[in-house]
């Protein structure tokens, strides 16, 4: 039966098993009465869709729908030529040697015998005794490749001396003398290597990934960080010219104001100036009938009283500035330079900034530093001193003598940025410290000594502990202090986080061990200076 089918299956076209319909191999072939083969669903769906039933491809109406049974032997056939077709060696697929006409694909290559084989010419292999000895492997195109060219014989040794494939006749010849191995254990050697350059190559995936992904976490801080910078700038310039159209109104509205009284003074001056001049024209009258009086009498008694200019109020070099003065602009000039630099303080430092989201780390405390007298709280962000000793086992990390603190994570290359609320003390610590430093002894706050620092003294006295001191004139207390270090550029700089300022730099420093977060909230004080330091997250 098998060969029968096998036979007429080999008869059949690729053509001749595509339904004419959906133009696919036959899914569950159904006949019309007029003998042509569709899918039974192409079919249906194609009936459902006409008002007629017909033969999709002649054409010819049927007076009753007929109904359809699967053909299955037309079926089978099909299915043992999808079969076939799938065992057909396609472009760059490595064929039977042995097949004629059709070539099937290999399924192995004997290398004794210099060909490959598919399933049904590699049974001999399996049966016959003489050939189950052959050395067999996954088919390959180049199988001469793989055969000794000398003695004809499979190339199943290695020669770690030449770095070469060899036969077993070869390591009796030519390489005699030579380090030989069988080709599977070199290969498995090479395998092992492989996976380390794999892992290692691996490795430098992740890296590379998440040096990607630090870029692009760094843009996109950036891009918010230059969002945020644009919003402030609008804001100000926005408040800026604001008070420039203020004050440009209340300028305009000024000097109108002025050249309004200029006019109201000027027009008092005219009337008064004008009723003085009718008074002097009736004088002039006077005179001039007085001067033709023949009256002698008259003339010497009215004398006394003419003889004189009538007296008036404004004198003729009276007048009006017709220039406006400068000292009015000159004020709201100065006016708007103050409001310019008060809001120019109102920017924050774009250096602040970019350390603040860049840089910033998370910084916890760690309890086996910190000194017998220090309370930290249970998550690690506030330490505070208290007034008696605590029973703490002792170890070469905790501080005996000065109240101090250090952070879990020390950093040994690269950036980092945190803050500390001292809102409320009066005495305080603050920096970084070497690893190495002196923990059991008094300890000198110095970069000498392994300490880069700044302190807060008596509730107004700050200084920078380098060497010498500096003491730090600030306009203003700080009540969060940002600390930043870049450890390749030897830098330890100190912000007043909410002024957005400045405090103090040590630059120019060398670092050659790990840099751990250092604290000190000082002595209690009676309960002065009771408020604790507190690890804020970046702002």
């Amino acid at each position: 039966m098998y060969t029968d089918m096998a036979s007429s299956s080999s008869l059949l076209s690729e053509d001749q098993i595509l339904c004419s319909v959906c133009l696919d191999v036959f899914t569950d072939p159904v006949t019309t009465p007029c003998g042509h083969n569709f899918c039974m669903t192409c079919l249906k769906e194609f009936w459902d869709n006409i008002q007629h039933c017909q033969c999709p491809l002649c054409k010819e109406q049927f007076n009753m729908r007929p109904e359809l049974k699967i053909n299955r032997a037309f079926r089978e056939l099909v299915d043992h030529f999808k079969r076939r077709g799938d065992l057909v060696a396609k472009p760059g697929e490595v064929s039977c040697d042995v097949c004629t006409g059709e070539k099937l694909k290999a399924v192995k290559s004997c290398l004794d015998c210099g060909l490959s084989y598919c399933e049904t010419h590699l049974e001999p292999h399996k049966t016959a005794t003489r050939l189950k000895k052959h050395k067999l492997m996954d088919p390959v195109e180049k199988l001469k490749d793989y055969i000794c060219q000398k003695h004809d014989r499979p190339l199943e040794l290695f020669c770690r001396d030449d770095q070469t494939r060899v036969c077993q006749f070869c390591t009796e010849t030519d390489h005699k003398t030579h380090n030989t191995v069988p080709l599977e254990e070199e290969s498995e050697e090479r395998k092992s290597q492989l996976g380390k350059t794999q892992t290692e190559v691996q490795q430098m995936i992740q890296d590379k990934q998440k040096k990607i992904k630090e870029l692009r976490h760094s843009v996109q801080l950036s891009k918010t960080n230059t969002e945020r910078l644009i919003a402030d700038s609008v804001e100000v310039f926005s408040s800026l010219i604001g008070c420039i159209e203020r004050s440009l109104a209340e300028l305009i509205e000024l000097m109108e104001e002025k050249q309004k009284a200029a006019e109201r003074q000027a027009e008092g001056l005219i009337k008064e100036l004008e009723q003085e001049i009718t008074e002097l024209k009736r004088r002039d009258t006077e005179l001039e009938h007085l001067s033709h009086s023949e009256d002698h009498l008259h003339l010497l008694q009215d004398y006394p009283k003419m003889s004189r200019p009538p007296h008036t109020t404004y004198s003729t070099d009276i007048s009006i500035d017709p220039h406006l003065r400068v000292d009015t602009l000159r004020k709201t000039l100065e006016q708007l330079e103050k409001k310019f630099h008060e809001e120019k303080k109102k920017v924050p430092d774009e250096k602040i900034k970019r350390d603040m989201r860049l840089y910033a780390v998370d910084v916890t405390l760690d309890p086996d530093t910190a000194h017998r007298k220090l309370i930290l709280s249970d998550d690690g962000k506030q330490v505070k001193t208290g007034d008696t000793r605590q029973n703490l086992r002792d170890n070469p990390k905790r501080f005996c003598r000065c109240p101090c603190v250090l952070g879990k994570v020390g950093f040994s290359s690269g950036r980092f940025y945190y803050e500390v609320e001292v809102r409320g003390k009066s005495k305080w610590d603050l920096g970084v410290a070497r690893e190495s430093i002196n923990r059991k002894g008094n300890i000198t706050l110095s970069p000498e000594d392994g300490y880069w620092t700044i302190w807060l003294r008596n509730g107004d006295e700050y200084k920078a502990l380098d060497s010498p001191r500096v003491l730090l004139s600030l306009r203003q207390k700080p009540q969060k202090v940002g600390v930043f270090v870049d450890y390749e550029e030897g830098l330890v700089s100190f912000y007043d986080v909410e002024a957005s300022s400045h405090i103090y730099s040590f630059t120019a420093q060398s670092f050659t061990e790990k840099l751990y977060p250092y604290f000190s909230p000082d002595l209690n004080d009676r309960g002065k200076n009771s408020a604790p330091l507190v690890i804020t997250a970046a702002s």
